[in-house]
């Protein structure tokens, strides 16, 4: 099985190439994909050096599935491309997230809506994604009426650039060219582009992800995503308004036993999710689990997972495992 990644010299490539390697997806060979300035540069999988080629040379070997994480303007461009050898397409892009016919998949969520005809599929989000593995056993269960999300968002969500950027503020530079000012030391209540309406379109992909992935456009959610001085782990409050009321011991109950979601809820011990802990590993971590008094059956809570691996790669990567799974792939 070939498998291309395509953006592989990036931040979110090179994690998708750790994530197949680590969980031994049963590829017999790779093929990372660049733009053309870095095409001739090597990648090392399983100890073996790969060359990264262009697009054009990977569409050619006619891989079986091709991880995309390489922007929206290059996926719109060149899925479809890969897609007409029948290769399968896992794009992580917002290009195909909201288009019709398009699945967006979560795969502990609405992973068994993927058929055989699936030869595009949209990866969501990163901070929707952590945000619906915690929503959508409540939903079946209670029934969601309405979400106000605050997210606290790493600048790695952003790419090596903004990265560094942050490092070299916090070593002394006075330099912004990544963000509108500076990130070290600083708070931006600003992801993506401003719309007419006075969201982001980062706000916007929350809203209207989270509904289509949880199958239910009647759920409302209104959202400020927030960029934070972190290097890894987005973050997010997340206030839930239920149809029914409810107990938080058997909210806790029903999050904890579930794939993927690791309940830390002990105030008393301090313990409770924090991006530290969350980078680098694969599971959404949920605590700070309480009522709010405000209003009838309403519940907070907060939400954590590392934005390169559930938010971004390790969900691509189990998308390709159910196809495979299904002998799609």
């Amino acid at each position: 099985m070939k498998v291309a990644v395509v953006g592989a010299t990036g931040l979110v490539g090179s994690t998708m190439m750790k994530v197949l390697e680590e969980r031994n997806f049963p590829l017999t060979e790779l093929i990372p994909v660049a733009s053309e300035k870095s095409v001739g540069m090597e990648v090392t999988y399983k100890g073996k050096k790969y060359p990264v080629v262009s697009a054009d040379t990977a569409i050619a070997m006619k891989p079986a599935l091709a991880l995309f994480s390489a922007g929206g303007s290059t996926s719109l461009e060149l899925a479809p491309k890969f897609a007409a050898v029948g290769c399968r397409v896992v794009d992580n892009s917002s290009a195909w997230r909201m288009k019709e016919g398009i699945k967006l998949v979560v795969p502990e969520v609405n992973g068994h809506t993927l058929t055989k005809d699936d030869f595009i599929i949209a990866n969501p989000n990163c901070s929707t994604i952590q945000m619906v593995m915690v929503l959508d056993p409540i939903h079946r269960k209670y029934g969601i009426k309405r979400v106000v999300v605050s997210t606290y968002q790493s600048v790695s969500g952003t790419g090596q650039k903004a990265v560094k950027e942050m490092m070299d503020q916090r070593a002394g530079s006075t330099e912004h060219n990544v963000y509108p000012h500076r990130i070290d030391m600083n708070v931006l209540p600003h992801i993506d582009v401003f719309q007419d309406n006075g969201y982001t379109k980062e706000e916007m992909k929350m809203s209207q992800e989270t509904c289509k992935i949880m199958g239910d456009d009647n759920i409302r959610v209104t959202a400020t995503t927030v960029r934070v001085p972190v290097s890894g782990g987005h973050s997010e409050s997340v206030n839930i308004e239920m149809h029914s009321e409810f107990d938080e011991n058997d909210i806790r109950a029903l999050l904890d036993p579930l794939p993927g979601i690791i309940v830390v809820d002990n105030p008393a011990m301090n313990a409770y999710p924090m991006p530290l802990h969350a980078e680098g590993k694969d599971d959404v971590f949920v605590g700070r689990i309480r009522r709010d008094y405000s209003q009838p059956n309403t519940l907070n809570c907060w939400i954590v997972a590392d934005n390169l691996r559930k938010g971004a790669a390790t969900n691509a990567v189990q998308i390709a495992k159910l196809l495979h799974t299904n002998g799609w792939i």
